[in-house]
């Protein structure tokens, strides 16, 4: 039996590894790997990105010092409340007032503000921090996240301007809310501290409170109220309407399309939801029968506004008429603006679907609308999100059926505020066993950035074809 003799190494190819360099070639190696991913699939790095963020503050949140009696929380529910606050959502499975430390809770305000910049800036940001460029892909998709708000160069000037707007917006809700408590007796330190956890929970749409009541004591405060539905509805709105508004201010000849429609359908579902709510529950003795008109109509148009995604709530859900539980389902599912802090399928969505119902009942072989057309392939876009939102909705109501045994009119509600990041909720996440929450948790996870990575994704991909086959139309309807 012969000894194998090793083969000398190639002085030309290995050198030993000078001392402190080892940390260098680590990063050098993570360095080239999210490059190569935010050059050859965006999407990929942002899903990455997100879900990178999820676990480090479900680490963060299972440690004895996020808990308030200093014990390690459970990983089913560290890991619920880590992607409930990344994912902007609200939904809890523990009190956030009591279960949580101040160090837990702070933990949880980090991961709104982080999770509302959304999934592309993020991976755009962590693209920037490592590797310090953008491939050209990887500012398409950072571009096409901002509607093309600017040119394809300045893409990290534009990831600057959502930091700081989400910051100076966040800043005016703290000041208007911070004298409200002081005035309401609380201390100063205490004052500042739920003043800026309510101004950037409203503004990422996110409804946690640091209440074990949440808001229902100031049901009656407009000097709360008001500031809540401003943030809620600026962060519904997008960055890139905000950045429109910045631009050219009320001028609605200068707007583009993208945020003359998400202005007017947010105004559109705004009334309408206020309208129907007070009809709804206008004689509920269980909600607001007891009230007076000017409290009603408060009553009515926060949950309107709320409903969307924003996730604060002024009456009990499980109390609601089953219609207006039916309402609130349609009204989460429809959610805010594109890349914003909101939710939900995105009211250009349901524009561009409604448009082309229209052209299409009309005989237009276009979609129309304030002088453009509208590309088909937006249109095939709209469909796969509508059809993706539906199938992730109606294959998660059937396993919490199947887990919790509860009706459906809760399970579909609780379903449809995790996939939309609502946070309104009948509490059944709280009563689910670790399996229930599981599945939550992914709904939440994918709600978050399975719609919008996949809009943005599909935006991007065109494949050319060297043929076509012969036409043929099947009967539809």
């Amino acid at each position: 039996m012969t000894q194998r003799q090793s083969r000398p190494r190639n002085p030309a190819s290995w050198h030993p590894a000078a001392p402190g360099r080892e940390g260098l070639w680590i990063f050098t190696r993570i360095r080239d790997f999210v490059d190569e991913i935010a050059n050859t699939s965006p999407a990929r790095l942002a899903l990455s990105a997100f879900g990178t963020v999820c676990l480090i503050f479900t680490f963060l949140l299972s440690l004895p010092i996020s808990s308030a009696t200093g014990m390690a929380t459970p990983i089913h529910q560290a890991l619920f409340t880590a992607v409930s606050a990344v994912c902007v959502t609200g939904l809890t499975v523990v009190s956030t007032a009591v279960h949580w430390s101040f160090f837990g809770q702070l933990v949880i305000l980090i991961g709104i503000f982080v999770g509302g910049l959304g999934t592309l800036t993020l991976a755009s940001l962590l693209a920037l921090m490592v590797s310090k460029k953008l491939g050209v892909r990887g500012k398409l998709i950072a571009q096409e996240a901002m509607n093309n708000a600017g040119r394809l160069g300045e893409v990290g000037t534009l990831l600057r301007i959502v930091i700081t707007t989400s910051v100076v917006i966040e800043g005016v809700l703290a000041l208007a809310l911070v004298p409200r408590f002081l005035t309401l007796g609380e201390p100063f330190w205490q004052a500042v501290w739920h003043g800026v956890f309510y101004a950037i929970s409203s503004f990422n749409n996110a409804g946690f409170t640091p209440h074990s009541d949440g808001i229902v004591p100031y049901e009656s405060d407009p000097w709360i109220l008001i500031p809540l539905m401003l943030g809620v509805f600026l962060g519904s709105l997008g960055f890139p309407v905000v950045m429109v508004l910045q631009q050219n201010g009320l001028n609605w000849k200068k707007w583009n399309l993208h945020t003359k429609l998400t202005i007017q359908v947010s105004f559109i579902l705004l009334a309408a939801g206020t309208v129907l709510w007070a009809l709804m529950e206008w004689d509920n003795v269980r909600t607001i029968a007891h009230m007076d008109l000017g409290d009603k109509i408060t009553h009515s148009l926060f949950a309107s506004v709320m409903t969307r995604s924003g996730g604060f709530n002024l009456v009990e859900q499980n109390h609601m008429e089953s219609t207006t539980m039916l309402l609130t389902d349609a009204l989460m599912f429809a959610g805010g603006g594109s890349a914003s802090t909101a939710g939900g399928i995105k009211v250009t969505t349901i524009a561009v679907m409604f448009l082309a119902i229209v052209a299409e009942a009309r005989g237009d072989s276009d979609v129309k609308v304030y002088g453009r057309t509208i590309p088909q392939g937006t249109m095939r876009v709209a469909i796969s999100v509508i059809v993706a939102g539906a199938t992730l909705v109606s294959v998660s109501a059937f396993l919490l059926l199947q887990i919790s045994g509860a009706s459906l009119d809760r399970v579909l509600f609780e379903t449809i505020s995790a996939f939309a990041t609502v946070g309104l909720s009948t509490s059944l996440s709280a009563e689910l066993p670790p399996s229930g929450v599981y599945v939550l948790t992914a709904l939440m996870f994918a709600g978050r950035v399975g719609t919008v990575t996949l809009a943005a994704g599909l935006a991007l991909r065109q494949r050319s074809q060297l043929y076509h086959y012969p036409e043929e139309r099947p009967i539809i309807g």
